[in-house]
């Protein structure tokens, strides 16, 4: 594998623990819509390092993030929503893959915006369908209330990760494209 297109062991923990941070403090800013179930900006921040970075470090910032929101907000660690924000960053981190990583090229035009939407769609209602029934099955919450905030976080998940998440996404494309077209001069000038 080229090793300027693999993460080191060492940057990956780097990315990890910052977006982990970032997610799991974010996370505790929200706006109250249903029992235990808020709108999160920082989905967002999931979202953009799992389509950066891909699926492990998606997942990883998922877990560790939730974790972080769930222990300081006071309510107790869930860790089938843990879970979920595991399943959800692991789902949306396909997104390198599924593009060929046209995020790096510096590409994020409409095809692009419309399978980041799609996957964080998918990746919020599986996740948190997961989630859902856990807490049905190992908790005896009610079926109507989980599947409620399930069906409530899969939406609002995805609108904000639609407006927060793929402007941040047209940041970090348009910071690629900008890097990839000084690499081009510096080539063409070694070439000269």
């Amino acid at each position: 594998m080229d090793k300027k297109k693999s993460m080191t062991a060492v940057k990956a923990v780097v990315v990890v623990a910052i977006g982990a941070a970032l997610y799991g403090f974010g996370g505790l800013i929200g706006i109250p819509i249903f029992a235990n179930t808020t709108i999160k900006p920082a989905m967002a921040i999931l979202a953009l390092f799992a389509g950066v970075y891909g699926p492990i470090v998606g997942a990883l910032v998922g877990f560790l993030g939730h974790w972080i929101t769930d222990l300081f907000a006071g309510w107790g660690v869930w860790f089938t929503w843990v879970a979920g924000s595991a399943i959800c960053g692991a789902l949306i981190g396909l997104y390198p893959i599924i593009t060929k990583n046209a995020l790096k090229e510096g590409k994020m035009n409409g095809k692009q915006i419309g399978i980041f939407i799609g996957l964080s769609f998918g990746a919020n209602f599986i996740g948190y369908m997961i989630s859902a029934i856990l807490d049905y099955l190992l908790f005896a919450e009610p079926m109507d209330k989980v599947i409620t905030q399930q069906l409530l976080v899969a939406l609002v998940n995805t609108v904000v990760i639609a407006i927060l998440g793929v402007l941040l996404m047209k940041l970090v494309a348009s910071r690629f494209a900008k890097t990839r077209n000084l690499e081009l001069d510096k080539t063409a000038e070694d070439a000269k």
